[in-house]
This record gives structure tokens, C-alpha cells and sequence, in this order.
């Protein structure tokens, strides 16, 4: 499939951005049935339909776009660390849905990423981009801080804000797991303009965080109690 989509990447002229986005997603499909990787999301019709929005997802590895992108139906894109953005595969996802590589040490090149981003999401695109900038291998859906300057974009573009929690993505390519995984992307009530528009960067980054991290503990509580629904059950059939 690489050297497909490395020639469909080369030739947006002929494949159209809905379906080199239809590839991405086909490729990410053979993927999850040859690891036997299932992804279920909630709440897609938080989505906004009509007007482009940007997404902001807690990370946690290396599937998280794969697990977004495999749940959503229409064409977005990401953007990502420049220097991790040129490896074998990676490099045709990027190019294939027109992802924006960041320098991360070059504030100049930073702003110039966040006019084009601004722009596409005030055209109308989706875009996924990480508050928390890296992540930690096997973080058991444990959030760090999320960097304030990340919602300069949502300030500069006007669009919603759509909170995205990601749970158990990181067992995909982060930890050691044998046997079937489920992640799971839960799509938020989005943010609308009016709502943020006066705040800080760094409020606004406060409440999206808290929001996430208020979904993921309420998801573990839910697994907690069908985990003890279960063995109870077990334990009163033997």
C-alpha cells in the first residue's frame, strides 16, 4: 500500500481530497484487522456540520490519529512534530491528508503553521492538534498540562472547539498487549466562539483539559463497575 500512497500523495491534481482521505482510512482499517485492533467512538454528532473546527485530543501515542481519523467520516488532517513527520508511512499519511509539520524549536515557522491552520478551519476543514505536545509510553490515560499557545489558532479562526478523549490508544503501539485491544474516541460537545472568545489561551486550555479529563474518569468508572458486574455474575453462575 506505501508506494500507492505515496503516488496518490504526489498527485492531489488527480486524487481528490476525499479520496486520498478514503485511502488513509482504508489503510488504517487493513491495519486494525491485521492487529486486531478495534476502535468504537461516541458522540459524532457533536460534530459541528456546518463549519470547519479543530479538535483537541489527549495524547497518547502513535494511534491517536489512526483511532480519530478511522471514527471520522469526514476529510481532516493533523499537525505534527516536523522532525517525526518523515518516517515510512508516516510521511504518506501526512502528505495525504495535507498535514502541517511543525518546527518545534522555530517560533516564525510556529506562527506561519498557525495562519495556514487558521485559514483551512476557516475554509470549512477539520483539524487534530495535541495541547499536550508529546506523550509518555504506556500513560494509562493520565493527562499532563496542556501548552496554552496550542489555542492561538481557535483565537485567531473563530471556529468551535471540539474536546476529544482518547482512551486506551495508547495500548495500540505504546505497552505491551497481546490479543484483541479496544481504544476508544469519544467526540465531545463542542466550544463555540462565543463561549471562548474572552478568555486567555490559557484558560480556555484549562477548561478543554478538564472536560477530557472529567470524561475519561467517568469511562473508567463505568469499566470499574461492568469489570464487577461481570464477576459477580462469573462467580454466581459457578
Amino acid at each position: 500500500m506505501i508506494p500507492k500512497m505515496r503516488f496518490w500523495a504526489d498527485h492531489p491534481e488527480i486524487y481528490s481530497e476525499e479520496k486520498r482521505y478514503s485511502l488513509v482510512r482504508h489503510v488504517i482499517s487493513l491495519m486494525n484487522k491485521t492487529g486486531n485492533i478495534h476502535t468504537i467512538s461516541y458522540g459524532n454528532n457533536n460534530l459541528p456540520k456546518n463549519s470547519g473546527y479543530i479538535m483537541y485530543p489527549n495524547h497518547q501515542g502513535k494511534y491517536d490519529v489512526l483511532g480519530i481519523m478511522n471514527t471520522h467520516l469526514r476529510p481532516c488532517s493533523f499537525v505534527m512534530d516536523k522532525k517525526k513527520s518523515y518516517t515510512i508511512l508516516v510521511r504518506e499519511f501526512v502528505d495525504l491528508v495535507d498535514g502541517k509539520r511543525l518546527e518545534i524549536n522555530n517560533p516564525r515557522q510556529g506562527m506561519g503553521i498557525i495562519s495556514q491552520v487558521a485559514e483551512s478551519v476557516k475554509q470549512g476543514k477539520a483539524v487534530i492538534i495535541f495541547p499536550e505536545g508529546g506523550y509518555e509510553n504506556n500513560n494509562r490515560n493520565i493527562l499532563s498540562d496542556f501548552k496554552p499557545g496550542s489555542f492561538k489558532i481557535a483565537l485567531k479562526s473563530k471556529v468551535p472547539i471540539v474536546p476529544v478523549a482518547l482512551i486506551d490508544s495508547y495500548k495500540v503501539f505504546n505497552a505491551v498487549n497481546f490479543g484483541k485491544i479496544m481504544t476508544y474516541v469519544h467526540y465531545l460537545e463542542p466550544i463555540y466562539y462565543e463561549e471562548y472568545k474572552g478568555m486567555k489561551t490559557r484558560e480556555i486550555a484549562l477548561e478543554v483539559r478538564k472536560r477530557i479529563e472529567q470524561k475519561i474518569n467517568e469511562e473508567k468508572l463505568k469499566l470499574e463497575r461492568e469489570k464487577k458486574k461481570n464477576n459477580y455474575l462469573t462467580f454466581k453462575r459457578t
